[in-house]
């Protein structure tokens, strides 16, 4: 997406056709615009023509893109579950892993960056019942791997909004609930994370159309990218009124939900019950 959006804007700045592109790497209007909008691979010479077609000499910028194309190539990390992984999915781990804000709002359980191990292997059996124990392993342990990127030196930002459903809905039993719930305390003191809940007694809120997640990426090019996950694909939505849209239920939600601190008195409330 990164690179894609770099050769896009440098074909702008110079008034090149997406058509006269592909002419010159042999190739149609549609592959340039797959390229640019980040859903195809890269081959080295492709972009290396379409940098002398953009005009760009310098030796050093030009290496730095080419560089990134051969980056852009390699298999994510997540690759090593492709056995249990959706194509769907594989996608949004890589944004995940990308991003430098992830603001996320959910219903149904706490979200997969926040879960305990114990917590995410209750829920993943609860919605994968036809799945071996192997498989359900798998997804556990690729969910682990995920939430390393919170631990990072270059850490991205989470920001989580809870209904208050999440932290009463019991999934693996009283004990394991009681450790997701401390957990979930835990990871709040952390400052790149701000954890909120939206409490039962708010009433109707602004998240009525259900969970979403809005992905933000430090290169200014970048658009952001909303995801809605459903029960057998998802959707990536990045066109600027869609995201707007999504971005101003988020921020109404952030605003009448509990703050940080009256969220962690909850979750303590929550664990003093018998």
């Amino acid at each position: 997406m990164l690179l894609g959006s770099q050769l896009r804007r440098l074909r702008e700045v110079r008034g090149i056709t997406r058509d006269a592109a592909g002419y010159v790497i042999r190739a149609s209007e549609a592959r340039i615009s797959r390229m640019e909008s980040g859903r195809t691979s890269f081959k080295t010479r492709d972009v290396e023509d379409l940098l002398t077609l953009y005009g760009i000499t310098d030796e050093a910028e030009r290496g730095a893109l080419v560089d990134l194309a051969r980056d852009a190539n390699l298999a994510g990390w997540w690759h090593r579950y492709s056995d249990v992984l959706p194509n769907w999915f594989a996608t949004y781990v890589g944004l995940e892993g990308a991003a430098s804000l992830v603001r996320t709002y959910e219903v149904q359980f706490v979200p997969g960056l926040l879960q305990t191990e114990a917590y995410a292997c209750a829920v993943i059996g609860h919605g994968m019942k036809d799945t071996s124990a192997a498989d359900i392993d798998r997804h556990v342990a690729l969910r682990m791997e995920r939430q390393k990127i919170l631990m990072l030196e270059n850490a991205p930002c989470l920001h989580v909004v809870l209904d208050e459903a999440v932290l009463h809905r019991t999934y693996g039993g009283r004990d394991v609930m009681r450790g997701q719930l401390r957990h979930l305390i835990e990871l709040s003191e952390n400052p790149n994370i701000l954890l909120q809940v939206m409490p039962f007694s708010f009433g109707g809120h602004a998240g009525e159309s259900g969970a979403f997640t809005i992905l933000s990426f430090l290169e200014y090019d970048l658009p952001d990218v909303v995801y809605v996950e459903q029960l057998t694909s998802a959707l990536y939505l990045d066109r600027r009124e869609d995201v707007a849209q999504y971005g101003r239920a988020l921020e109404e939600l952030q605003q009448d939900s509990l703050g940080p601190d009256g969220s962690r008195d909850l979750l303590h409330g929550l664990l003093r019950l018998p």
